[in-house]
């Protein structure tokens, strides 16, 4: 059975860890990853920040207690014209490699997705790397659609 509940400071280290793996499969796919899309340095205060604070929607995944999955989000306002409409983005979701396909993120996912719309939620993002398909495959599985794409080049 898969436990998901929100994360406190006590889970700290493992999803430090855990960050840290997340990290090295997104530099392998693009080199910007760590520089614009992760966390800010020193990582253990910026997890830290998220988790105690009450803007951010932070989890842990487990079974038999042991961590396997974390996942980020929050809310965040879309323009003046959509009238204080708030969209809940999905930040982060990571599963260790060795439990993937047994339904870690899709648990994470419903929990946060359930949570942002008691919250006011009615439209969802989860950014997602071009050429990362095991992520747009899951997303598009749990109902998402690509809206947009960053362009990026470095100066020549």
């Amino acid at each position: 059975m898969i436990d998901v509940r929100r994360a406190g400071l006590a889970d700290l280290p493992e999803i430090l860890r855990m960050y840290r793996r997340l990290e090295q499969e997104m530099v392998d796919l693009h080199e910007m990853w760590p520089l614009a899309d992760g966390f800010d340095e020193p990582i253990d205060l910026s997890v830290g920040a998220r988790i105690e604070s009450g803007e951010w929607y932070v989890y842990i995944a487990s079974i038999d207690s042991a961590p396997l999955g974390f996942l980020f989000a929050h809310l965040r306002s879309l323009l003046e014209q959509a009238h204080g409409e708030r969209v809940g983005v999905i930040d982060l979701v990571f599963t260790e490699p060795e439990a993937r396909e047994v339904g870690i993120a899709e648990a994470l996912l419903d929990v946060a997705l359930a949570d942002l719309s008691m919250a006011g939620a009615e439209r969802f993002d989860a950014p997602v790397l071009p050429g990362h398909r095991l992520a747009k495959n899951f997303f598009e599985r749990a109902g998402f659609s690509a809206r947009s794409i960053t362009m990026h080049r470095r100066k020549r």
